[in-house]
């Protein structure tokens, strides 16, 4: 009788996946919109939009770090050693608040910084080489790694690159149930995903999202060859949209 009740819930009111799906549905269709959009811009406007979201982001922030840093400034003014005390308790809160702040830009953003990387991860599987104009960030990467190639004031990304000792080739562009993967993630919660399903790919998503912020993100895989592998797999995908990568497992000690 107990299993026929749920199984009768079940048809009522869906199981968690599917509501789950529901939630996150309308929110993949922004960011496909988006994607679509994303198509018509040149490799320098795409890869740009990296600083127009940090710039954004700055602005919506702005008025709290004005406060943040006001008060900070008058504690390491006072000598008093409650009152500095008492204001440093006033900064933690304000910090606190500015987390929560944070959270609303980058969700406001989340569509369209999910559709920046996957139209990356697009030109990367369609092209062998994207051209863009040169930066200092470019330069830098060019001097290190064999797949940019630096040609006056244009820079020569190409689509092959070296991880964990060998050649590959990007071919990957995010489906649909990995846009969702990237969401769960997002909202802090667990994506169980079967070997071979883009875990990988996956985590491009909210990696890319938050590091926008300019707080570093760390992403953690269950030994050290994946640390490395796809922190060069994947590295290329985030370089492109003028981030920086590395590995903590290049470094030592790090256990």
């Amino acid at each position: 009788m107990l299993k026929f009740f749920k199984k009768t819930i079940k048809k009522i009111v869906g199981s968690k996946q599917d509501r789950d799906m529901a939630t996150y549905a309308p929110m993949v269709e922004q960011v496909n919109a988006f994607f679509q959009q994303m198509q018509s811009l040149s490799n320098d406007e795409l890869r740009n939009k990296t600083l127009e979201f940090k710039q954004r982001i700055a602005e919506y922030l702005s008025e709290i770090d004005k406060v943040i840093i006001e008060t900070t400034e008058r504690a390491n003014g006072l000598d008093d050693f409650a009152e500095k005390e008492m204001l440093f308790d006033e900064v933690d809160e304000l910090q606190k608040q500015r987390d929560e702040q944070l959270e609303v830009i980058l969700l406001e953003l989340l569509p369209e910084a999910f559709a920046v990387v996957k139209e990356t991860a697009k030109r990367f599987t369609e092209n062998e080489r994207l051209t863009v104009t040169a930066t200092e960030h470019d330069r830098e990467i060019a001097g290190n790694k064999n797949h940019v190639l630096i040609d006056g004031d244009q820079a020569i990304w190409k689509n092959e690159w070296i991880a964990a000792g060998g050649e590959v080739k990007w071919g990957m562009v995010h489906y649909d149930v990995q846009l969702i993967g990237g969401m769960v993630l997002h909202d802090g919660k667990i994506a169980e995903m079967a070997t071979g399903e883009g875990k990988t790919l996956v985590a491009t998503l909210p990696a890319y999202l938050n590091a926008l912020a300019g707080q570093g993100v760390h992403i953690i895989t269950v030994n050290d060859y994946l640390a490395r592998r796809d922190s060069e797999w994947v590295g290329p995908i985030y370089e492109f949209l003028l981030l920086t990568v590395d590995c903590i497992n290049n470094y030592k000690p790090h256990t």
